[in-house]
């Protein structure tokens, strides 16, 4: 959908002119010649931006700033202004306007001002696509832009109040361990013990020691009693990761604990009985591992009373932007720079590479990308050679561009390179103002 924006000028030619160039940019805008016209089209519908002179007959520029920030604070506002006027237009700026700019003017000059403005929406849009959940004084931020992981969050939001075992699959570096969280600290569970453990850390001694405990004396080294995670979690929730690894021993004593309630330490005789939930998770294909007799069928169905399934980065490409904004904010402060986001050419690099690693590859890409940048914006130059090397184009015979497709698109790449600036870019391009006109108005 086009940004929409209100133009509000009582000088006919200038209304024109700016009118014409912001259509030529693919804007939706709707026209005023006085401040009654605008008063009442503010009434009627949201605008993005209003672009209004200061002075004009029936209302001022101060009166319908007053006015749309009253009905929409989210309208921006630029103020025109003459020369002699400043002082009018700082008083707009305690107000709440977002910039003001002086006749004449040059309309690139507003054009660039205007697309500064449509890029911060952009971004704020996409914070919105940010979910937090609250739980035990604990918050947790999970994307949720892409259809697949808004599904995601429709499902848990289902369930929150049900208390069954569930099976978390999906690529390493997905999240899984962190839907698990959620799953948790949103559930009926949420003021009980929350604790997890990686199977795939540990060997079968010390992972059965960890898991259900052991007595004194048990083995060499147990010189006291200790409890287990599966005793400790008692009322709360137990969170194994890749549990695939679990050797068939280790699944047979987790199967008596999740059908029976009841487990043995190491070395121990009397039986503990427990109320845990356990969520399980794992990069393997459970299924296939059954079937050949590496993972035991009566566990998997315990466990996996239902199955989220968690798609990997590059099939949610939607997310990848908010995603890195977020590691952005979250990164940048331990290292003093001031990075206000990245150019378009470093997101789509990004957001064109597969990331076999995932969201935890993408946050180190991030992390990294924050050290080695030397400007206010995270460039292609931050990014591993190896990434960018991916982004060279290939000949697809679905893809395949036009001639004019492609001056249209260089045309593009060098406009945005001399920040909207029209006359430079025809310069650039060795063709008339009109002529690039022409260009980029080409459907």
């Amino acid at each position: 959908m086009a940004f929409k924006i209100l133009v509000a000028e009582d000088e006919e030619i200038t209304l024109n002119n700016i009118r014409d160039t912001l259509e030529e940019d693919g804007y939706n805008v709707s026209i005023a010649k006085d401040g009654r016209e605008a008063l009442q089209k503010i009434g009627a519908e949201y605008f993005d931006i209003l672009i209004t002179d200061i002075k004009m007959p029936y209302t001022t520029g101060i009166e319908l700033l007053e006015n749309i920030k009253d009905k929409f604070p989210e309208t921006e506002v630029i103020i025109i202004t003459g020369f002699g006027s400043i002082s009018s237009a700082i008083e707009a700026m305690k107000k709440g306007a977002y910039d003001y700019i002086t006749k004449p003017f040059d309309l690139d000059e507003l054009t660039h001002r205007v697309r500064k403005i449509l890029e911060q929406k952009d971004l704020k849009k996409e914070n919105i696509a940010l979910k937090s959940y609250l739980g035990m004084n604990k918050k947790f931020t999970i994307i949720a832009k892409s259809a697949g992981m808004r599904n995601i969050l429709d499902t848990l939001e289902s369930i929150k109040n049900s208390d069954f075992n569930m099976f978390l699959t999906g690529e390493t570096g997905v999240g899984k361990s962190l839907i698990a969280k959620i799953i948790h600290f949103t559930g009926k569970r949420q003021d009980r013990p929350f604790l997890s453990i990686n199977c795939a850390t540990l060997t079968e001694d010390l992972l059965a020691s960890e898991l259900f405990g052991h007595e004194k004396g048990a083995f060499t080294g147990a010189v006291t009693a200790k409890q287990g995670l599966v005793e400790i979690a008692d009322t709360g929730t137990l969170f194994l990761d890749e549990i695939a690894e679990l050797s068939p021993n280790l699944q047979a004593k987790l199967l008596k604990v999740v059908e029976e309630g009841e487990f043995y330490r190491v070395g121990g005789t009397k039986p503990r009985k427990i109320d845990v939930r356990f969520l399980a998770a794992t990069n393997q294909n459970v299924k296939k591992l059954t079937s050949e007799g590496r993972f035991r069928e009566d566990l998997y169905y315990r466990l996996n009373i239902m199955d989220i399934f968690i798609p990997p980065l590059r099939e949610r490409w939607e997310d990848v932007g908010p995603l890195s904004a977020y590691f952005l904010r979250k990164h940048l402060p331990k290292s003093g720079k001031k990075i206000e986001g990245f150019t378009k050419e470093a997101i789509d690099i990004l957001t064109n590479y597969s990331f076999p690693g995932n969201v935890r590859e993408l946050e180190n890409i991030i992390e990294r990308a924050i050290i080695l940048e030397k400007t206010s914006m995270i460039t292609p130059e931050s990014i591993p050679q190896n990434i960018r090397l991916l982004q060279i184009e290939t000949l697809d015979p679905e893809k395949l561009k036009t001639v004019d497709e492609i001056i249209k698109e260089y045309s593009e790449k060098v406009l945005k390179m001399v920040s909207g600036n029209r006359t430079k870019a025809s310069e650039v391009l060795g063709i008339s103002r009109t002529s690039l006109w022409k260009i980029l108005k080409e459907e």
